[in-house]
């Protein structure tokens, strides 16, 4: 399966992060322009951000909403929004992007 994905995980409850307001913009000549957008499912994944036919050679950009997940919960966050950006080179290839997430940080990696 080819495109790009993300999941996200709350590191502070060892959970999914379920309903996270997630957007994809790819850089173009004029600047961002929204690609895909979706709130992650009960299992905090967005699978089908961006289909492997519409996938080009460029630079991404995920941004997830962290301020209103965490509000959702009473708590909260340092970081009310997180921004991942990477590069596409491989536009066959899939392109999976994890986001573990907790009040006061984060971490990403290039998944699969």
């Amino acid at each position: 399966m080819a495109g790009i994905s993300t999941h996200v995980l709350d590191t502070s409850v060892g959970r999914p992060a379920e309903g996270v307001q997630v957007v994809l913009e790819q850089l173009d000549g004029e600047g961002w322009t929204e690609v895909g957008s979706g709130a992650t499912d009960s299992d905090g994944r967005l699978a089908n951000l961006l289909a492997a036919e519409r996938v080009r050679a460029r630079t991404y950009q995920l941004r997830f909403d962290t301020a209103s997940y965490f509000a959702s919960r009473g708590i909260e966050c340092f970081y009310p929004e997180i921004a991942i950006r990477f590069r596409v080179t491989d536009t066959g290839a899939h392109h999976h992007v994890p986001l573990l997430v907790s009040p006061f940080g984060y971490s990403t990696y290039r998944g699969s």
